[in-house]
């Protein structure tokens, strides 16, 4: 685009020549540095980061309670936690391209007011196909809160050096806010509950509805292109059935459902990224895949993600439900984890200027997979102190990896497509969340139900629930005789903790192959 086409430029013809105007950040390549405002801006849009990385993992202390509570079926279950991150992700490049179009603010503003009002509702859902599609209407207006935080920063921070410690706080309140899920969990369980943490949201977002307006400008594409239903369309028919795919291979094998979900969802990711190549505007600028920088990050982030939310859904229920910790206190073994990733994201950015991010990432994934590694070495034995050293391990690395790899995104992308190209980082956040549940947990799930060993006596109910997940059979052992409680409860534990150490190994794979995919991808990217 040409200087002319942007008002905030100066033509050259009409400047003056004896005394030229002080350096702005348009002229001579220079950046204005953020000041006061800038950064009270960024703990506002921070609300948000956290709001929504909370909600991905909150639910894991709230699941005993919630199945107590609304008897939710396995499958049931599955979609509870799962459905907030599956339709977020498939409506996040929507949503960016929108914020681009119609003004990231805006949007932002939007999604806040909608988030708050659903999760009350949600607070209160009577039965678990009520919950499923409070959490659905969650992920849709959680779409609007994501982009439009990552790329307004982009428009605030025009000093590279500034925006990679805006973006590292931005990436450690992201990744601390999924660790930080359990701990709130834990906490407003312990008192409250189970609706008590979605009502978190309102206070939350209420902050942000009025600051927002008062600290955030307006930024926007000035040359968006059209509204794309049928790209919006294939991106959700893309994700669903690969994801819906993979639970229902966990729940019944090889069969023609996990099959024909797979073919479908790819057929429509083939069709979504033709559309975009022919497109003269496209949502989505598919080039950006071109770059080694970007396509390379973005993996790297769905990767640590999976590995992420993988750990902390097991761990969550084996703090609990196997090792008999409280709520409140299982979430404070994972604190240390939690303050840990935040350090490692600011610790980053210094060393990030002196060496290639590839080395950066890789080192950090390789201490990531050792976290992993010794829990898969301790299998199902591993106790309350082992579990909260692999989880300082794992938030170490991913910590520092995600700040690097976040800041490549956003840097190699024009500031106008800087929405779509935030969405496109955050979709991979929000689809590793999904398939560290889909995979990692049905890992979990499908060994628990091979290897459980029901006492004689129970009910069709209470068996099929007892047999379906850990806290069934929880509860189902709180209304049995002593001996056939201890039974059961003994074999479910043993049951659910034989397939940590196989799920681990796999943990520690994927932090592997993400360590090599920065060596390979980023080796030509300098700090």
């Amino acid at each position: 685009m040409t200087a002319t086409a942007r008002p905030d430029r100066i033509p050259a013809a009409a400047e003056p020549m004896a005394q030229p105007p002080a350096p702005t950040p348009a002229r001579a390549g220079t950046r204005a540095r953020a000041g006061t405002r800038a950064w009270a801006a960024l703990v506002v849009l921070m609300l948000p980061v956290l709001l929504v990385s909370v909600d991905n993992t909150v639910l894991g202390f709230a699941l005993p309670a919630i199945t107590e509570a609304l008897r939710p079926s396995s499958t049931e279950m599955l979609w509870i936690v799962d459905v907030y991150p599956l339709v977020l992700a498939g409506l996040l490049v929507a949503m960016g391209s929108l914020g681009d179009r119609i003004g990231r603010r805006k949007v932002l503003m939007i999604g806040a007011t909608g988030f708050a009002a659903v999760s009350a509702a949600a607070a209160f859902a009577p039965t678990a196909d009520l919950l499923i599609g409070a959490r659905a209407l969650l992920g849709v207006f959680g779409a609007m809160l994501m982009p439009s935080t990552l790329s307004l920063l982009r428009s605030v921070f025009q000093d590279r050096e500034q925006r990679r410690v805006a973006i590292a706080i931005w990436a450690a309140g992201f990744a601390a806010g999924s660790a930080l899920g359990p701990i709130v969990g834990g906490l407003l369980i312990e008192h409250y509950w189970w609706g008590s943490v979605f009502l978190l949201a309102v206070p939350v977002l209420i902050p942000l509805l009025v600051l927002t307006p008062l600290l955030v400008r307006e930024s926007r594409d000035p040359e968006p292109g059209p509204v794309d239903v049928v790209s919006i369309l294939l991106s959700l028919v893309t994700m669903a059935p690969i994801v819906y795919g993979i639970k229902e291979f966990a729940v019944h094998g090889l069969a023609l459902v996990p099959v024909l979900g797979a073919v479908v969802g790819v057929t429509a990711g083939v069709l979504f990224v033709r559309r975009q190549l022919r497109r003269p505007v496209p949502m989505l600028d598919m080039r950006l895949f071109r770059r080694a920088a970007f396509s390379g990050a973005v993996l790297i982030n769905l990767l640590s993600v999976i590995a992420l939310v993988g750990f902390l859904f097991f761990v969550s229920q084996h703090l609990q439900l196997v090792l008999g910790m409280p709520p409140m206190r299982a979430g404070l073994v994972l604190l240390p984890g939690l303050a840990t990733m935040i350090v490692s994201g600011l610790l980053v950015v210094p060393v990030a200027r002196r060496l290639r991010p590839g080395f950066v990432i890789a080192g950090g994934l390789c201490v990531s997979a050792a976290g992993y590694l010794l829990v898969a070495v301790s299998g199902g034995d591993a106790s309350w102190g082992i579990l909260l050293t692999a989880f300082v391990l794992l938030g170490a690395g991913i910590g520092a990896a995600e700040t690097v790899s976040n800041e490549l995104i956003v840097s190699t992308a024009s500031a106008d497509k800087a929405g779509a190209a935030s969405a496109v980082s955050e979709t991979a956040y929000e689809l590793g969340a999904v398939l560290g549940t889909a995979t990692l947990g049905s890992i979990i799930i499908a060994s628990y139900r091979a290897a459980i060993v029901l006492p004689a006596g129970l009910s069709p109910a209470d068996a099929t629930a007892a047999a379906d997940t850990l806290g069934g059979a929880v509860t189902v052992a709180g209304g049995l005789p002593s001996g056939a409680a201890a039974q059961l409860l003994g074999s479910a534990r043993h049951a659910f903790d034989s397939g940590i150490a196989l799920t681990s190994s796999i943990g520690a794979g994927l932090m592997l192959t993400a360590a090599v995919l920065a060596l390979v991808t980023l080796r030509r990217v300098r700090g």
